[in-house]
């Protein structure tokens, strides 16, 4: 009587086991793959900065080679006005394809996953946001920048991917990955 108990044991475990493996074994990965979301290439970077009565000025940033031997062009139209508040647009174009993909569109649609961040420097005073996610979060496609006394500055430009949001609108304290970045040297007149 005995044996009868250590071989129904036996079968039981094992039949425990083998059912065990096969629910462990199967996985459900084939029914909910992992959306990928690949890089965005971005070529160039065009800046717009508009305000009343003063010309508007354009900073562009264009590197067709991507991570090639040569550095981005990067030009400005011309001077900005001292103590001049501007209204500024970004947009980012990759021109590899024809005609150029408007990268723009894909930030503002996944606006919670991007954040652009801006650091001044000079004659440059200040910039502001004026667009933001769902979440009442910054993005950075519209903002304004403030111009100081006459001089030079800089406007760098950093887009994030994937910043911790909400953030203080630093590189160190948005972290993510960078999508792109540009320093723009300007005169203020």
């Amino acid at each position: 009587m005995r044996k009868k108990n250590i071989f129904n044991s036996t079968i039981l475990s094992t039949t425990f086991l083998i059912v065990f493996t096969s629910l462990t074994s199967c996985s459900d990965d084939d029914e909910n793959p992992e959306v990928v979301n690949e890089e965005e290439i971005i070529t160039t970077m065009n800046v717009t900065l508009s305000a009343s009565g003063v010309p508007t000025i354009t900073l562009q940033s264009q590197d067709l080679d991507g991570d090639g031997p040569n550095d981005p062009v990067v030009e400005v139209s011309g001077n900005l006005t001292a103590s001049t508040v501007y209204s500024g647009s970004i947009e980012l174009l990759n021109e590899t394809e024809t005609p150029a993909e408007d990268i723009t569109e894909e930030v503002a649609e996944e606006a919670d996953e991007h954040q652009f961040i801006f650091v001044t420097s000079g004659s440059v005073a200040s910039t502001a946001y004026n667009d933001e996610d769902a979440d009442g979060n910054p993005i950075g496609i519209a903002f304004t920048l403030t111009t100081g006394e006459a001089g030079t500055g800089t406007l760098q430009i950093t887009l994030r991917h994937e910043p911790k949001k909400p953030n203080d609108g630093t590189l160190a304290d948005a972290g993510g990955e960078t999508d792109v970045v540009q320093t723009f040297t300007v005169t203020v007149e």
